[in-house]
């Protein structure tokens, strides 16, 4: 059975706004491919200690290529802006698909305010060296916070045109960068034992592969604007295909240029001395001074995209009731999801000024500590979806072929389950704290937490609110069974 996109009213997206290139710009930049290349590699280098991050960011691809079959053939039949929340409620059942929706909305504001804490500190920095102005990390981040409040709340092109250009500008600068360092290798000599997957079967190598896991965060973003784009089917297909292999190339490319140009002895220690500077200085001067500015714009792409993803999370859930129901209204003039928006950014200020209040830092405490367990939230999702890709299945007499409804999901919530279980056991590791430290284990277990809270709801509603539970997951087909005055 297909869901109708068709509703109308004061709680519809705008239909038929995005082709797949816009798409594309979202996931890809939420992916942030920049601060990953700059920041996340090189911290993957810095804190492992391995030189198989390009191994393992290779194997993830391929992992997530193969979760992207049965999810693709799902978002085919369920269109939606919940997304997972939606496949999961359809796959396993309403209860675990609030509870789906609160690991989701709780990932996904983690992604989005830990970037205010590394642009901040980011824009800071860079005054401070290169302008000689001095401004507080939290000044920058109110700044990006205001802009992103009101972009989020303008028409949903806009926002794609906007980060198209800013992404261009950043897979170019990456490219260059990439190039040099594969063209000027460590002793004038390629070494491709980096790229081998065997050599992550060694030990600690379960850091390695969390850390390229999360690095991918974002890609499942396509089934998010389903309800905004025209074709979706076609569409969803091409931008979650596309951006993986993109993903996986250019990640791949830009980990084994830096060990092509340190070479694999010199790698970790050039990544541990200089950090993103370690990625940057590839391409020279003149290119690292373009690529610090871009860094900047990277985190401001992937902190506006984050917060229309998760800005339509809520919307959906406020349309089906599972929230409270003024999150399911819409701008009337630009059909943005006006109230989820704002609620997003209220949220955002609140932990800007209370990590401000508190003098935390805003790299390593917000964006590092809280964007990584949100993006170890977005693995958990891809679990549940694998299984839920499998239940829809059964539940409709496998309408997409056993391949694409059992095997190819079945394989990948394996191999997801061992990634969200590795990165478990290595979370201190991934995090850089001691083994054994409080942080360490209290941030991924607040997921159970979250969870639980989210069954309980579901029940809750199944009992109470029998006509609210019965339109969970129904996506826009839920807009005309309630009234727009009463919950």
């Amino acid at each position: 059975m297909e869901i109708t996109r068709k509703t109308g009213g004061r709680s519809s997206l705008a239909e038929d706004r995005l082709g797949a290139p816009a798409v594309l710009s979202f996931v890809l930049s939420a992916v942030a491919p920049l601060t990953v290349c700059a920041g996340v590699i090189t911290t993957a280098y810095a804190v492992t200690g391995l030189t198989t991050i390009p191994a393992a960011f290779i194997v993830v691809a391929l992992i997530l290529a193969l979760f992207a079959v049965g999810f693709v053939a799902m978002a085919r039949r369920i269109v939606n802006a919940g997304a997972f929340y939606s496949f999961v409620a359809r796959g396993i059942g309403q209860p675990a698909g609030v509870s789906a929706a609160f690991v989701a909305v709780a990932a996904y504001n983690a992604l989005q305010v830990g970037l205010y804490g590394a642009f901040g500190a980011s824009l800071a920095e860079y005054a401070e060296l290169r302008l000689h102005i001095h401004v507080t990390w939290w000044a920058c981040a109110l700044g990006a916070w205001l802009l992103t409040a009101v972009l989020g709340n303008l028409a949903i092109d806009l926002n794609g045109k906007i980060l198209a250009i800013l992404l261009f500008c950043e897979f170019v600068t990456i490219l260059v960068i990439t190039v040099s360092g594969i063209v000027h290798p460590a002793g004038g000599r390629l070494d491709a034992h980096p790229l081998w997957p065997g050599n992550l079967l060694a030990a600690g190598s379960g850091a390695a592969l969390a850390i390229a896991v999360l690095s991918f965060t974002g890609f499942e973003q396509s089934a998010v604007f389903s309800e905004e784009v025209r074709e979706p089917r076609r569409t969803v297909n091409i931008a979650t295909y596309t951006s993986i292999a993109v993903i996986g190339v250019l990640y791949g490319s830009a980990s084994w240029a830096m060990t092509a140009f340190y070479g694999t002895g010199a790698v970790v220690d050039a990544a541990k001395a200089d950090g993103p500077f370690a990625f940057f200085r590839l391409g020279g001067s003149a290119v690292s001074d373009v690529a610090q500015v871009l860094f900047i714009t990277s985190l401001f792409a992937a902190m506006l995209s984050f917060h229309n993803a998760v800005a339509r999370y809520m919307f959906a859930l406020g349309r089906e009731r599972v929230l409270p129901a003024a999150l399911g209204n819409v701008n009337p003039r630009t059909s943005a999801p006006q109230i989820a928006s704002l609620t997003q950014s209220v949220l955002g200020l609140i932990v800007i000024v209370v990590y401000a209040a508190a003098g935390l830092d805003p790299f390593v405490q917000l964006f590092f500590w809280i964007g990584t367990t949100g993006g170890f939230g977005v693995l958990l999702l891809l679990c549940a979806t694998s299984a839920a890709v499998i239940g829809f299945a059964v539940k409709t007499k496998y309408p997409d072929g056993v391949w694409r409804s059992f095997i190819a999901p079945g394989l990948a919530l394996v191999a997801l389950t061992i990634l969200a279980w590795r990165t478990v056991v290595d979370y201190a590791v991934v995090l850089g704290v001691r083994p054994g430290d409080r942080v360490a284990w209290i941030l991924p277990s607040l997921y159970l937490v979250i969870a639980l809270a989210g069954l309980l709801w579901g029940l809750f509603l199944r009992q109470a609110r029998p006509h609210v539970y019965g339109s969970i997951g129904l996506g826009p087909a839920a807009a005309g069974l309630h009234r727009p005055s009463r919950d």
